[in-house]
């Protein structure tokens, strides 16, 4: 008996979850199109103006919802709802799914490039919301912002089923995507080329940490191999990207608007929803005044009426969810990084995400979904909220340097270098150490590898190709 109710329990909040994790993934305008879409869609949702909704009335309206379900048999749900619902229902019926188009059209984004590749898939609904899940959380130059374990714990999802649609996933077109490092991307790159047989596929393989500190000739030695072999393997891994989706995909196909506000009101920062020009929705007025109507319904109608009266629930306690959570974990942000944002980002000091998911008593995957794609507008401008967490780095003075500040200096140099003569990783660390940070080569090559920066016998230029690059310019 026990077993058969937490199996009931189980089936009863997993489509909750999954709508609580889809909302808390998407950015502020794919939120207002997913409620429009959404109005569309369930006739016991409607829009109404914000001064419309006092707290009196919210508590009186739940206090009747809460009574509702048992009188459901005694509603005229055909009468009230009219012949275009009735319409809506018998088309939901023949073809299963809403398909109704959404309000608005954006651009295609790498998040809606491999959704779409996913609906092509022969899934079952289990294995598609994993699927949707995974690519909800692929950034914009095509990698996976989390674990494979995290996916798992999140969703409580069978781990062989899991891993088996990630690596569907990075099949997916662009060639390297979903990818959790830059040697995986290469090496799906180089397997999509048909070139997994190949020294170039070997190389990667074993040798992507050490070719900044090898020359040819060496790896050539070491593989036991000719140098004009190595040679144009090399020439191959050049063709590859470091970012399988970056120049393809633009992450501003969606107008980057902040989720959230932070602003100083007196000696405290205050945070709140940037949510003017998103719907406010509710359940239909007029469905408290049908409960206590007799009913001549269908049982058919019945059915349908208590399924969208369920995902109207679903959703409502999705969106506030998200709201709450979101405003949680930025005044936790703000509480941690407060000289960030009285002085600006110089101030901005270590932070991780391990750090603000014990604050607030949230798991860390919940506070990565906050973080990702989600942009907040602060005194010193518009951030990503994910901009905020990043590791430290001793300097010479026992002072704490943050991790993205480090990646700048390491980006500055690489951007400055000279293409005829890219500089090293330990020429990179011996210039960090000039400038008061204590670290090591090591370090700098995994800094590198997370920017998705080749090594620097990978970024070399021919003088040809500088000197063309530069008339182009002047030209």
């Amino acid at each position: 008996m026990k077993l058969g109710l937490q199996v009931k329990l189980k089936q009863t909040l997993a489509p909750q979850l999954i709508q609580s994790l889809r909302m808390l993934q998407m950015p502020l305008l794919r939120l207002e199109q997913t409620l429009r879409q959404e109005l569309v869609t369930n006739p016991l949702l409607e829009e109404v103006e914000p001064s419309l909704g006092t707290d009196e009335e919210e508590k009186a309206f739940s206090e009747e919802e809460a009574q509702i379900d048992p009188r459901l048999s005694k509603i005229d749900w055909e009468d009230y709802l009219g012949d275009d619902v009735g319409y809506k229902f018998r088309v939901e019926k023949e073809r299963g799914e809403d398909k109704t188009e959404p309000f608005f059209v954006f651009e295609k984004t790498l998040y809606d490039h491999l959704l779409e590749q996913l609906n092509y898939q022969k899934l079952s609904q289990e294995e598609f919301d994993i699927g949707e899940y995974i690519i909800g959380n692929i950034d914009e130059n095509g990698y996976l912002s989390c674990s494979i374990e995290e996916i798992i714990n999140t969703l409580k999802s069978n781990p062989k089923t899991t891993k088996k649609i990630l690596s569907l996933i990075q099949s997916f077109d662009p060639p390297g995507v979903g990818a959790r490092d830059l040697k995986e991307s290469l090496l799906f790159q180089l397997t999509e080329k048909d070139l997994r047989d190949t020294l170039a596929y070997k190389i990667v393989k074993n040798y992507l940490s050490e070719l900044d500190k090898k020359s040819i000739s060496q790896l050539a030695k070491i593989m036991g191999v000719e140098f004009t072999q190595v040679q144009k393997a090399m020439e191959v891994i050049r063709s590859l990207s470091p970012k399988p989706a970056y120049g393809r995909f633009t992450p501003g196909a969606l107008p980057v608007i902040p989720d959230l506000v932070v602003e100083k009101v007196g000696d405290d920062f205050v945070v709140y929803h940037n949510d003017k020009n998103v719907p406010r929705l509710t359940i239909n007025p007029a469905y408290r005044k049908l409960v206590k109507k007799d009913s001549k319904s269908t049982p058919e109608t019945k059915e349908y009426i208590k399924k969208k009266l369920e995902q109207a629930r679903w959703f409502l306690n999705a969106l506030n969810q998200r709201r709450t959570t979101m405003i949680k974990v930025m005044e936790a942000i703000v509480e941690e990084q407060r000289n960030f944002f009285e002085k600006g980002p110089k101030e901005l000091k270590p932070l991780i995400m391990d750090d603000i998911a014990a604050k607030v008593e949230m798991n860390v995957a919940t506070i990565s979904r906050v973080a990702n794609d989600k942009y907040v507008q602060t005194p010193q401008g518009i951030f990503e909220i994910k901009y905020f967490f990043n590791k430290g780095v001793q300097k010479q003075n026992g002072e704490e340097l943050s991790k993205r500040n480090v990646k700048s200096l390491i980006e500055k140099f690489v951007k400055e270098e000279n293409p005829l003569s890219p500089l090293s990783d330990q020429q990179v660390c011996d210039m960090l150490i000039k400038e008061g940070i204590n670290i090591a080569r090591r370090t700098v090559t995994k800094y590198r590898e997370e920017l998705r920066i080749l090594p620097a016998r990978f970024r070399k230029r021919v003088k040809e190709e500088c000197e063309t690059e530069n008339l182009s310019r002047n030209s």
